[in-house]
């Protein structure tokens, strides 16, 4: 049960910086207090955890025109942030994880503005049709956050020109662009500005969960930099980079993949999913559950159906079959 409201504003647009800060209020989230956290970045592609920074933005780009690549530790596909866009992350025990209550709260706060919303598919909220918050989720030894970008004044044509989401994702959907399925609040509310967002969400985080939040306060400068170097490592960015010598991608179900496999005298050396979905064990799971495994359509099928849901393996196996075993 929820018996305290505590809330952080950050003070920095460093992503790096911003994302310690969140791994660090969770881990000192009480298990009776939801944590609301509100934040932003300058110029930022921030990708999903399992995600192939290579394949999700056009990271050369990005860094000749100053912008900086941040990996977050939950699920999800890849995300433009700079000034223009409001960061929340709503931290809490996972017995007390209410995404629904969270929707509620962005969704008031987009009230008092003026802005009428509704949320769609697995985890957008939409606006007129078109989508100005994606959320994201991450879990870890009994406490849970949810966080997502609100876009308000955000620079579409950078959002564009930076991602490079898969061709099926956007055929799934029947959308010819990025750009053409996002839209910022500002574009219904002329006068809204994130510093008028923050006061509308802690107004409506407050009467939500009727409440009174009291702030964090400070946090440790030191935990900040430790954890703020290593996600700006190129360890932690970039991964280990294999030379797979077989690949086959594509839109499923549950998300975009893209499956990179060494084979060395017909068995699996290595192999390394790249996918946007929102369990972030996938990745971990599949890649364990192939290695060393006769590079056979059966023998995948087998080891799949063991570690993953079976509808997750039938997509995945379909996905082997038409693109490499055909």
């Amino acid at each position: 049960m929820i018996k305290n409201l505590v809330f952080y504003i950050g003070d920095t647009l460093n992503p790096y910086i911003n994302l310690a800060k969140e791994k660090i209020l969770f881990d000192s989230v009480n298990e009776d207090t939801l944590m609301l956290y509100l934040w932003q970045n300058q110029n930022t592609v921030v990708i999903g955890k399992n995600q192939n920074a290579f394949s999700e933005c056009r990271t050369e780009l990005l860094k000749q025109e100053g912008g900086t690549l941040a990996r977050r530790l939950s699920g999800g596909g890849a995300v433009f942030h700079d000034v223009g866009n409001l960061n929340f992350t709503f931290i809490c025990s996972t017995e007390n994880l209410d995404i629904a209550k969270h929707f509620k709260v962005i969704q008031v706060a987009c009230e008092k503005a003026g802005v009428k919303t509704e949320i769609s598919g697995r985890n957008d909220i939409l606006c007129d049709g078109k989508k100005f918050s994606g959320n994201a989720f991450y879990n870890s030894k009994g406490k849970s956050y949810h966080h997502g970008t609100i876009l308000i004044s955000a620079d579409i044509d950078k959002l564009s020109r930076y991602l490079t989401p898969p061709k099926a994702k956007l055929q799934a959907k029947g959308i010819k662009s990025v750009q053409s399925r996002v839209t910022n609040l500002s574009s219904i509310s002329p006068s809204l500005t994130c510093e008028i967002m923050k006061t509308h969400l802690l107004s409506a985080f407050s009467e939500v969960y009727n409440l009174k939040p009291e702030n964090f306060g400070n946090i440790e400068n030191e935990k900040i930099i430790t954890l703020a170097d290593y996600y700006g490592s190129w360890e932690f960015l970039y991964g280990e980079l294999l030379p797979f010598n077989v690949v086959c991608e594509g839109r499923l179900s549950f998300g975009t993949v893209e499956i990179q496999v060494q084979v060395e005298n017909g068995v699996i050396a290595n192999i390394k999913l790249y996918t946007d979905a929102l369990n972030t064990e996938l990745s971990k799971t599949v890649e364990t559950s192939l290695v060393s495994q006769p590079f056979t359509l059966l023998s995948i099928q087998q080891s799949l159906k063991t570690v993953i849901s079976e509808n997750e393996a039938n997509e995945l196996c379909s996905l082997f079959e038409q693109q490499i075993f055909a």
